[in-house]
């Protein structure tokens, strides 16, 4: 399987005569379609995605994924090899003015010169209902090829109106090794990358590649780190083993927050492995997953709170002490707060995790709901009714009560559901 940044088989970029600046990642950006290894599975040979590219008819496109995963650059590729004009906006600092200011350029490049214009509009997500709204009309009439890079799920942050209009291409994070392939590229590129200032052991890289989290932007800036580090210590030449690159990057910031955020996409997926993880019975799975919630910045009370829908949902009666011990952990948790209230959401994941597993409630009260909701209010047996003994014939002649020992049918059900089973307790091993 092809990488991202197979140098091996990379072929010149078109000019090399400027040296390129800014940082070691924006230099080390693919320069040609050729060069974007890594993601063959959404521009590989045949894939429609390089065909639309390659015949100069890109539809309006929406790139989701990861940070560093290369939607910037898979657009700036797709302008450099298409006829279109070129609009980059960052949806952090724009708003309707620009966008109507870009769409009458557009529409005068297609009136004088016959030619396309497509907007890059990173971070999308960002543009508020209003702002897609004004973005809209353009995008369907043709005025404007849509490009919009977005980290977040753009079923969720997108208008339908506008995301039917595009096509979505999602990205998935550049494996390990294609990381590790970038990082030596960088370091032995002569015009562009690092020209040999300092080589890496092998234990080094894949630390590095180990850190970088799928991001090759962030795997390329500690690289940059490094060499300054390099310059700084008179260390020019040589070959840095994984001791001292964790020691140069300590000394430029200490320790560096790990990729999650508190309300997108990255915190859900971390959320839903922790129930997974205790789902299946792993303790040593749903610790890591409530590790990485709190070195993320989660607050522990919204953690708290999804064990203890999980000790009622998941466990249940098989196991009642295991909501007693989630809803103690969330006392305990409001009371003493972080960084103490680790060690008690430790205790109840590990229980929870290793708890019986039974969803005989969860199941029953949803099977209930659904028959009153199809059923309706059926009427309620005599014997249940918050009613006096009246002697009424009817009352006595239909069973239901007894004068005497008010005695109560088999069945507390309505007549038209009688024998329905909701509840199906475990059996216990």
């Amino acid at each position: 399987m092809s990488d991202l940044f197979d140098f091996a088989k990379i072929e010149k970029p078109q000019s090399e005569s400027a040296q390129p600046t800014g940082p070691l990642a924006h230099r080390m950006r693919p320069t040609m379609l050729s060069e974007f290894y890594g993601h063959d599975q959404i521009v590989g040979a045949g894939k429609p995605l390089r065909m639309w590219i390659e015949s100069d008819q890109v539809p309006s496109l929406i790139l989701w994924g990861p940070p560093g995963c290369g939607k910037t650059t898979l657009a700036q590729l797709i302008a450099k090899q298409t006829s279109a004009r070129f609009e980059n906006l960052s949806a952090v600092q724009a708003g309707i003015k620009e966008i109507k200011e870009i769409a009458q350029r557009a529409k005068e490049t297609l009136r004088y010169e016959s030619r396309k214009t497509i907007l890059f509009l990173d971070e999308i997500h960002r543009f508020n209902k209003s702002q897609q709204d004004a973005l809209l009309p353009h995008v369907e009439d043709g005025t404007l090829i849509l490009i919009g890079a977005t980290t977040e799920n753009p079923s969720f942050e997108l208008n339908y109106a506008l995301l039917s209009r595009a096509r979505v291409i999602r990205f998935e994070a550049p494996s390990q090794e294609s990381i590790l392939k970038a990082l030596s590229k960088a370091l032995i590129e002569p015009v562009r990358g690092l020209g040999g200032l300092f080589d890496l052991e092998v234990d080094a890289l894949q630390w590095l590649a180990e850190m970088a989290q799928g991001d090759v932007r962030k795997s390329l800036g500690s690289l940059e780190i490094i060499a300054l580090g390099v310059r700084g210590a008179g260390l020019t030449g040589q070959t840095l083993g994984c001791a001292q690159v964790q020691g140069i990057l300590e000394a430029a910031g200490g320790r560096q927050p790990i990729a999650h955020d508190k309300k997108g996409e990255y915190h859900y997926d971390v959320v839903s492995a922790l129930i997974k993880s205790m789902r299946a019975s792993d303790p040593d799975a749903a610790l890591y997953y409530l590790a990485r919630m709190l070195e993320g910045g989660d607050d522990p009370m919204f953690i708290v709170r999804r064990l203890v829908i999980f000790a009622s949902e998941d466990i249940g009666n098989i196991d009642p002490r295991a909501l007693m011990i989630a809803s103690s952990a969330q006392q305990s948790v409001h009371l003493i707060g972080m960084p103490e209230a680790r060690i008690v959401l430790a205790q109840a994941v590990a229980y929870l995790a290793c708890a019986l597993k039974s969803r005989s409630s969860y199941d029953g009260i949803e099977a209930a709901l659904a028959e009153v909701r199809k059923s309706g209010a059926l009427p309620v047996p005599f014997h249940l009714r918050n009613t006096r003994v009246t002697g009424d014939p009817t009352e006595l002649e239909s069973g239901k009560i007894n004068s005497t020992s008010r005695s109560v049918s088999s069945s507390r059900l309505p007549s038209a559901i009688v024998g329905r089973r909701f509840y199906n307790p475990p059996t216990r091993i």
